[in-house]
C-alpha cells in the first residue's frame, strides 16, 4: 500500500516535469497534478483497455503504434476535466502522455518489487 503511494507521488512530480519539456503544457499546482494521476490511473485501469479492443484492428496494422494515440487521448480528456492543467492540441497531449508514460515507468521500475 505504501508503496502504491509512493508511486502516485512520484508520478505526480513527473506530470509536473513534464512541462519543462513540452512548453504548451501548463500545470497550475500540486494539487491539480496530484488528481491529474490519480485520475489518469483510473482511466488507464478502466477504459483504457476497452478502448485498446476496440481499436484492436488498426492497432495491428499501425504494428501497435495506434496505442500512442489512445495513451495522448487519454492525456488530453483527462486534462479537460481538472482545472489547473492546460493541454492545448492533440500534439502536445500527444508529446505530453509520451514524456510522462516513460518517467513513470521508470517510478514504477526504480520502486517495483524485485523477486
Amino acid at each position: 500500500m505504501l508503496n502504491r503511494i509512493a508511486i502516485w507521488a512520484l508520478n505526480t512530480v513527473a506530470l509536473m516535469l513534464v512541462p519543462e519539456v513540452v512548453s504548451s503544457i501548463t500545470v497550475q499546482s500540486w494539487q491539480a497534478a496530484l488528481l491529474f494521476a490519480l485520475l489518469l490511473g483510473l482511466v488507464n485501469a478502466s477504459i483504457k483497455p476497452l478502448l485498446l479492443l476496440i481499436t484492436l484492428p488498426i492497432s495491428v496494422l499501425t504494428l501497435g503504434l495506434f496505442a500512442l494515440v489512445i495513451n495522448a487521448l487519454a492525456f488530453w480528456a483527462v486534462s479537460g476535466l481538472i482545472g489547473g492543467i492546460v493541454v492545448p492540441t492533440f500534439w502536445s497531449a500527444f508529446w505530453g502522455a509520451l514524456l510522462y508514460s516513460v518517467l513513470c515507468t521508470l517510478v514504477s521500475m526504480a520502486l517495483s518489487d524485485r523477486k
